[in-house]
């Protein structure tokens, strides 16, 4: 019997937590982005890349077989940058 009282304490407090309630509907149409809020603390901590070593490089969508890219991530971090390499080195630009 103690450890079903335990559990239902246990619920009762979950579904009360006076530190950090529910939110209603008023809460969610007040809130508004940290950016409009305290837009000073958000930039400090934005992370910005800096300068690229060579010319930035192009986004694209590209399909690969599942083997292929376990193979290359199977190596650790900088795994896209080595499936460039081995494309530069595939069409002769290396």
């Amino acid at each position: 019997m103690p450890r079903a009282r335990h559990h239902r304490k246990r619920d009762l407090e979950s579904k009360h937590d006076l530190e950090n309630p529910e939110w209603t509907k008023e809460d969610f149409a007040r809130a508004r982005p940290a950016s409009e809020v305290v837009p000073e603390i958000v930039a400090a901590y934005r992370r910005v890349r800096g300068p690229q070593k060579r010319p930035t490089k192009r986004l694209v969508s590209l399909r690969l077989d599942p083997d292929v890219i376990e193979h290359f991530r199977a190596r650790g971090p900088g795994w896209q940058a080595r499936i460039n390499t081995t494309l530069r080195k595939a069409v002769g630009l290396s």
